[in-house]
């Protein structure tokens, strides 16, 4: 009997995690216990797990007789969490410290983002706007919350992966989340969060046409 070290379950489960939302695994995947097993290392008893874990963040569905598959997001979700994220985002920023260090990783979001930009490389462009609205939310000085986001913006990137153009989808919000960086930094909070708020609103809209577009 193989005893396996206590905290794998939840490294596979990060390890997994991160193809699912880099686009490796995409939406509608099915996910071969045998296969998977192997290439991550682990017994199928840890990969149990860590599906169990999986599927509790809706990154994953098990159907009945047929396994296991990459969760595919629904327009009923998308909504809900563009739903959480004005909750969550719009009062971080609107009561946020403009010297918080948290700015520190929103100016590096930006910064990558535009070099992703003159790359074409929409990928990392996505990436780094995820990583500006989780700076965002290390505003409020929370681990929950940013736990929580985490999970969210995870559920979030699955639905990108269905999308077909991902410069129209993430290319507008480069310079928008720098606008919003430069509001904050002159202590205008307030704005910067009215900005945020429709920047969501749009984002929200631009997400569920091109969603609907797959139907």
């Amino acid at each position: 009997m193989v005893i396996e070290p206590p905290g794998l379950a939840e490294e596979t489960a990060s390890r997994l995690r991160n193809d699912i939302i880099g686009g490796s695994l995409p939406p509608g995947h099915r996910l071969s216990e045998t296969r998977l097993a192997a290439d991550l290392g682990v017994s199928r008893n840890t990969l149990r797990e860590v599906f169990r874990l999986l599927t509790r963040e809706g990154l994953l569905r098990h159907e009945p007789n047929r396994g296991v598959f990459v969760a595919v997001p629904s327009m009923a979700t998308i909504v809900d969490i563009y739903r959480v994220r004005r909750l969550i985002e719009v009062p971080a920023l609107a009561h946020a410290w403009p010297r918080h260090e948290a700015v520190t990783r929103m100016q590096a979001a930006v910064s990558k983002a535009r070099a992703a930009r003159e790359e074409q490389d929409w990928r990392s462009v996505g990436s780094a706007n995820m990583e500006f609205h989780a700076a965002i939310v290390a505003l409020t000085d929370s681990t929950r919350l940013q736990g929580f986001f985490a999970q969210v913006i995870a559920e979030l990137r699955l639905a990108f992966g269905l999308l077909d153009s991902p410069e129209r989808l993430h290319e507008p919000y480069i310079d928008r989340n720098g606008e919003i960086l430069d509001l904050l930094a002159a202590g205008q909070q307030a704005r910067a969060a009215e900005v945020l708020a429709a920047y969501l609103d749009n984002s929200e809209r631009v997400v569920l046409e091109a969603f609907a577009r797959l139907g």
